[in-house]
C-alpha cells in the first residue's frame, strides 16, 4: 500500500509532478542522449576520415619512393652501367664519349618524373672524371651515415640526406652489386626525391592537423608542423609536448624493406575534429529549447486554466457560509469546470430566491425601519602608455680621432666591435679569426684599464684561423681569466692563449696566473655541467658548455684545471671544420 493517498495531493502539485516526470526529465534525457550519440557518431566518422587521409598520405609517399626504387632497380640490372664504371679510361676524351653513350640518356628521369629531383652515381674508379652527376667514393663520402648503412644491407635504403644542413632531401641509395663478375670498382646509385613533392604530400590540405614521418627509432624525419625544429635536431616524437585534447592517429609501419620501420603518425586537435559538431551545438540548443519551452508553456496554460477556475469556484462556495450568494462570472466554458461553474450559479440563484421570498423579506422590513431611525439620528447628530648606444660610441670615437686621442679612439672602437657583435647575434657560427678579433678587442680594453698589470700572449696555428667554431665560444673564458682571475691579484697578470690544429681537431687552451678556484668550487662547477643544471652562477661557462653539447653531442672535450692562488687552465677540443 502506498504511504500516501494520491487524492490527498493538491491538484497543482499533481500537475507539477506530471510536468516533471512526463515533460522535463524526458526532454532533458532525450536531448543529452541525442547529443552524445550524435557526438560519438560524428567523432567516429571524423576519425575514419582522418585515418583514410593518413592512409592516402602514406600510400602517396610509398608510391613516390617505390617509383624511385623502381628506377634504381633498372640501374641495378643494367649491364651497361656496370661496364661504364668498371672500364679504366686512358684519356678524358674516351671517358666523355662513354659518358655520352651510357649515362647521358639517364638524365631523362628528372623531367620525366616530377617526384625525382636528380640521379647521381658514386664510384671509386680513379680514371673517371667526377662531374655531370658522377661523384667519387672517398673518405668524405664514407663519413656519411648512408654509406655506413649501405654496407650493412643488401637492399635499397631510404634516408634523409645531410640532416645537419636542415635538409628536407630524401634519397634512395643502392649499391650496384648484382653482377659479381663486374665488381672491380664499387658503384652506387643515388636518386634524390623532389622536396616539393614530399611537401605537397605531407601538407595535405584536407588533413586538419600535423603529419609526422618517424624512423625506426621514433625520431622525426619529416613533418608538416613548422613550429618545431626537426630538420637539424634529432628530435623524437615522444619528446614533443602534445597539447591536451589532441588525438594521435598512428598508421601501420611501412612494410617495404627499405623503410626500416618507418611510420606515419598524425595529430589532430579534438576541437578541430569536432568543429562541425560545435558549430551545430547552437542549433541543438535551440531545438532543445523549443521542444522544452513549447510543452512547458502549453502545460502552464492548461494547469493555470484548471487550477484558477477551480479555486474561483471554491472561493464562491466558501462565501455561501456567510450567506453571500454572489454569482460567478461565467464565460460559457464547455468543459467540466465550465459546467460545474454553471450549475453552481443555478444553485446559488435558487437558494438565494428561496431565502429572499420567506425570510429575508421580513428581516429587510425590520432592517429598513432600523436604518430609517439610524438615518434620522444621524441627521440630528449631523447638525451639532639599441641602437642608440652603438651610434653614440661611433660618434665619441670619431671625435677622439679628430682630437688626436688615438688610444682612446682605439678602445672605443674595440667596444663598438664587441657591441656590434652583440647586435648581430643571429649567426650561430664564425671563424677562429673572427673570434680572435673580439678577444683582442676585449683584452686591449682590459690593457687600457689596468696598464702593465695585465699582459696577454697568443700562439695560433696558421691552419686554425679559417676553422669554423660556434659564435663566442672562447671569449667567455678570456673574460673569466681577466675579470675573475687576473684582476683579483696584486701581482702582474698574464693570459696565454693557444689554438692548434692537429689531426682534424682544434685544441684551444687558455692559462692565467690569476686567483684560481678552490677544489670544492671546481668540483661543484664540473658536476653542475655534467648534470645539466640551470644557468644560475657561472652563466658564461654553462652557456658555452651547453651550446657545445648541442652542436657536437659527445664529439668534444672540455676540462678545467685550477688551483687556488696559482691560476686556471681551460682546455677545449673541437672538430676542425673549415
Amino acid at each position: 500500500m502506498l504511504p500516501f493517498k494520491l487524492n490527498n495531493i493538491k491538484l497543482r502539485n499533481k500537475l507539477l509532478i506530471l510536468y516533471i516526470f512526463c515533460v522535463f526529465i524526458p526532454i532533458i534525457f532525450t536531448n543529452i542522449v541525442f547529443y552524445q550519440v550524435t557526438s560519438n557518431n560524428i567523432k567516429k566518422q571524423k576519425m575514419h576520415d582522418v585515418q583514410l587521409l593518413l592512409d592516402q598520405i602514406s600510400n602517396e609517399f610509398v608510391n613516390v619512393v617505390d617509383q624511385a626504387v623502381g628506377i634504381s632497380s633498372s640501374f641495378y640490372t643494367d649491364t651497361r652501367i656496370y661496364d661504364f664504371f668498371d672500364t679504366e679510361y686512358d684519356s678524358a676524351i674516351d671517358y666523355v664519349e662513354a659518358y655520352d653513350f651510357y649515362l647521358l640518356e639517364y638524365n631523362r628521369y628528372s623531367p620525366l618524373y616530377y617526384s625525382i629531383q636528380s640521379v647521381s652515381f658514386y664510384t671509386d674508379n680513379p680514371s673517371i672524371i667526377f662531374a655531370g652527376g658522377v661523384r667519387p667514393i672517398n673518405e668524405f663520402t664514407m663519413e656519411h651515415d648512408w654509406y655506413a648503412r649501405l654496407t650493412e644491407v643488401k637492399h635499397p635504403i631510404l634516408i634523409r640526406t645531410n640532416p645537419n644542413l636542415n635538409s628536407e632531401l630524401f634519397s634512395i641509395i643502392r649499391e650496384l652489386d648484382y653482377y659479381k663478375n663486374r665488381s672491380e670498382y664499387q658503384k652506387i646509385v643515388r636518386i634524390d626525391l623532389n622536396p616539393l613533392t614530399l611537401r605537397h604530400i605531407f601538407n595535405n590540405i584536407a588533413f586538419q592537423g600535423d603529419v609526422y614521418l618517424l624512423n625506426g627509432n621514433g625520431s622525426i624525419e619529416y613533418t608538416s608542423n613548422n613550429s618545431i625544429d626537426w630538420r637539424s635536431n634529432n628530435l623524437t616524437f615522444e619528446q614533443l609536448e602534445i597539447p591536451d585534447g589532441t588525438i594521435i592517429v598512428e598508421n601501420q609501419v611501412l612494410p617495404q624493406s627499405y623503410s626500416e620501420g618507418m611510420q606515419i603518425v598524425g595529430t589532430v586537435k579534438e576541437d578541430v575534429l569536432l568543429e562541425e559538431l560545435y558549430n551545430s551545438r547552437q542549433f541543438i540548443v535551440i531545438l532543445a529549447t523549443i521542444t522544452f519551452i513549447l510543452p512547458t508553456l502549453l502545460i502552464i496554460l492548461i494547469s493555470k486554466s484548471i487550477h484558477a477556475r477551480l479555486l474561483r469556484v471554491l472561493r464562491y462556495i466558501k462565501k455561501m457560509k456567510k450567506q453571500n450568494f454572489e454569482l460567478i462570472e461565467f464565460a460559457g466554458d464547455k468543459d467540466e469546470i465550465g459546467e460545474l461553474t454553471n450549475e453552481f450559479n443555478n444553485m446559488s440563484r435558487t437558494i438565494n430566491k428561496l431565502i429572499n421570498e420567506v425570510y429575508i423579506a421580513n428581516i429587510e422590513k425590520k432592517d429598513l425601519e432600523i436604518r430609517e431611525k439610524q438615518a434620522q439620528l444621524s441627521a440630528l447628530q449631523s447638525q451639532i602608455n639599441p641602437h642608440f648606444l652603438f651610434n653614440a660610441l661611433e660618434t665619441i670615437r670619431m671625435r677622439s680621432v679628430i682630437k688626436g686621442e688615438k688610444e682612446t679612439a682605439k678602445i672605443i672602437q674595440n667596444m663598438a666591435k664587441i657591441f656590434r657583435n652583440s647586435l648581430t647575434w643571429g649567426k650561430d657560427f664564425q671563424t677562429v679569426r673572427e673570434e680572435l678579433i673580439l678577444i683582442t678587442c676585449f683584452l686591449e680594453i682590459q690593457k687600457y684599464r689596468f696598464g702593465d698589470k695585465i699582459d696577454f700572449e697568443f700562439q695560433i696555428d696558421d691552419e686554425a684561423y679559417d676553422c669554423i667554431i660556434p659564435n663566442m665560444v672562447f671569449l667567455p673564458f678570456v673574460e673569466n681569466a681577466s675579470i675573475h682571475g687576473v684582476e683579483s691579484i696584486k701581482e702582474n697578470g698574464k693570459i696565454h692563449i693557444s689554438i692548434k690544429n692537429r689531426n682534424k681537431n682544434l685544441y684551444f687552451t687558455i692559462t692565467d696566473n690569476g686567483l684560481g678556484m678552490e677544489k670544492e668550487q671546481l668540483t661543484k662547477l664540473m658536476q653542475s655541467l655534467e648534470n645539466g643544471e640551470s644557468m644560475g652562477d657561472s652563466v658564461g661557462i654553462k652557456n658555452v658548455y651547453y651550446r657545445l653539447k648541442l652542436y657536437y653531442k659527445n664529439d668534444f672535450d672540455f676540462s678545467i684545471t685550477s688551483n687556488s692562488d696559482t691560476g686556471t687552465k681551460v682546455e677545449i677540443r673541437l672538430p676542425a671544420d673549415r
